[in-house]
């Protein structure tokens, strides 16, 4: 296979020259492919276009992380703020309970006083009643006492 390149004298690979340039590359391109050259030059731009695609994945690749970072830093804060809105919910909640027991023991403080300002009237009244009935058994007794009179004088 690399006889063509061999000269008698010496043994050394050298390269046929012809004085046409077209002769030139054809001797060239068919002297690659003798040897694998061009396969070889082949693999060589296959794997710089599989270097190339590795690098361009890569490339995507960060860019996806890069973006899910910031998503996800994004997520954090928004979730931090919810966080801190249900915090202050919560106390808005507890104050609202606090508020609604003051208010429970108020009415009930009120609710005693009503009770004990009905027990008063209704003492009041027994007692007014009874007043009545005196005035009404005294006037009784005024009454008879008079009607005793006038039947003495007729």
């Amino acid at each position: 296979m690399f006889d063509k390149f061999k000269k008698d004298e010496g043994g050394e690979m050298v390269e046929e020259r012809t004085e046409e340039s077209t002769e030139t590359e054809t001797s060239t391109t068919e002297s690659s492919s003798e040897i694998g050259i061009g396969e070889l030059m082949d693999k060589r731009a296959k794997l710089e276009e599989a270097i190339d695609y590795v690098g361009l994945m890569i490339k995507n690749l960060k860019d996806k992380r890069t973006n899910l970072e910031k998503d996800i830093e994004e997520e954090s804060v928004d979730i931090k703020n919810l966080k801190e809105k249900l915090q202050k919910v919560s106390e808005y909640i507890e104050e609202e309970n606090q508020g609604i027991k003051e208010l429970s023991n108020k009415r009930q403080q009120v609710e005693s006083e009503a009770d004990q300002v009905g027990s008063i009237i209704n003492s009041l009244r027994d007692r007014l009643s009874g007043l009545d009935r005196i005035i009404d058994d005294e006037g009784n007794k005024v009454k008879k006492v008079k009607e005793s009179r006038e039947s003495l004088e007729n």
